[in-house]
């Protein structure tokens, strides 16, 4: 059973088959570290703003939902949302504080000045929290993460607004960096971890954006340098990449979508594909989709004739790719449409809400 702005909210992000297709537009540390290489000089505030704009303009029509934050992006791009596209706001900062083992570990904060309340009164769908979590992770570190999403969590109850939980594990430990075998080998069991801790009752989450499950590009059938010409030592299988897919739809009680985490269109589509015909309900996906077009950032044209032609390609690929994912109303805890009812339903409902 579902809240009304709950059930409301997840109706707006989601398409009319109940998949998410979503994008995500709220990068700020990432898109910085991308205009400084453009541009060769300092990138201000104004240089953010116009890029989330022009992407906002062109590609946000095509998705179910997009994210944004309301520091550089909701405010310059608000004129070019669709209203027939759900909208969601991050609530972190960007970055993470240091701290754990070696100083290695991540914690993360919410944006100052900002809190679900505004989120709510601005007209969005959907709040959206990104957290780093290791769960075999330093005891300090761990707990200030779990106590962060139970508050944004309960913020979320009380404003009755659906909450997207965005996870992302990182090497910490001495034996791991973020590209060898060690680390892939690990990130299944991180990812089952993470899930299975996230989808209990008491963080009050509705949809789950996780990590694909492996890394691909240790895969056998990728191992080759497939994705960057790089060749690897197998981790895994491809038969095992589909159970890894299967395990966490399984521990999932809510819907699950995938992220990019920066990796190319053409290895985001595989795991959206793998993915989707696993149990994922969709995806919510950022640089993958648009990073390609911002090189010909401070030319606004350019970028806009990129994002419409190339922009919109790899749309169309995830679409297909996406096109077995498992409909929210039929995922984690949900029994299909029919069987979605508000809670507190009755006579006096009016009155209880």
């Amino acid at each position: 059973m579902l809240s009304a702005g709950k059930m409301r909210g997840l109706m707006r992000i989601a398409d009319e088959e109940g998949r998410f297709r979503m994008m995500a537009i709220d990068q700020r540390g990432s898109l910085k570290r991308m205009l400084t290489k453009v541009l060769n000089r300092e990138v201000e505030h104004k240089d953010l703003s116009l890029v989330k704009r022009t992407i906002v303009k062109v590609l946000s029509s095509y998705s179910s939902a997009t994210l944004i934050d309301p520091v550089y992006g909701y405010p310059w791009a608000i004129k070019y949302f669709p209203k027939e596209v759900g909208l969601l706001i991050t609530s972190e900062e960007t970055g993470a504080d240091k701290g754990g083992y070696k100083d290695r570990e991540r914690k993360t904060r919410l944006i100052e000045g900002w809190d679900i309340s505004k989120t709510r009164r601005l007209g969005a769908d959907a709040v959206k929290l990104l957290v780093y979590y290791r769960g075999d992770g330093t005891e300090d570190i761990v707990s200030h993460q779990e106590n962060l999403v139970r508050e944004v969590g309960a913020e979320c109850a009380k404003y009755d607004i659906p909450f997207v939980l965005e996870l992302v594990s990182y090497p910490f430990k001495d034996d791991e960096e973020a590209d060898n075998i060690t680390f892939a080998r690990r990130k299944p069991n991180i990812v089952f971890d993470y899930v299975e801790e996230f989808s209990k009752e008491e963080y009050r989450v509705d949809i789950l954006k996780v990590e694909f499950p492996a890394n691909l590009k240790y895969c056998k059938e990728f191992a080759n340098g497939a994705f960057d010409g790089k060749k690897r030592e197998p981790a895994y299988d491809l038969s095992e990449v589909k159970d890894f897919c299967k395990n966490v739809t399984k521990l999932s009680r809510v819907p699950w979508v995938i992220l990019s985490a920066g990796v190319d269109i053409d290895e985001f589509v595989e795991n959206v594909r793998l993915a989707t015909e696993n149990g994922c309900s969709g995806f919510l996906g950022g640089r993958a989709i648009w990073q390609d077009s911002v090189k010909y950032y401070p030319d606004i044209e350019k970028v806009e004739q990129h994002l419409l032609t190339k922009g919109v390609d790899n749309f169309e690929r995830l679409y297909d790719a996406s096109k077995n994912a498992t409909p929210y109303f039929e995922a984690g805890s949900f029994n299909g449409y029919p069987e979605m009812e508000l809670d507190k339903f009755g006579d006096n409902w009016y009155k209880d809400y």
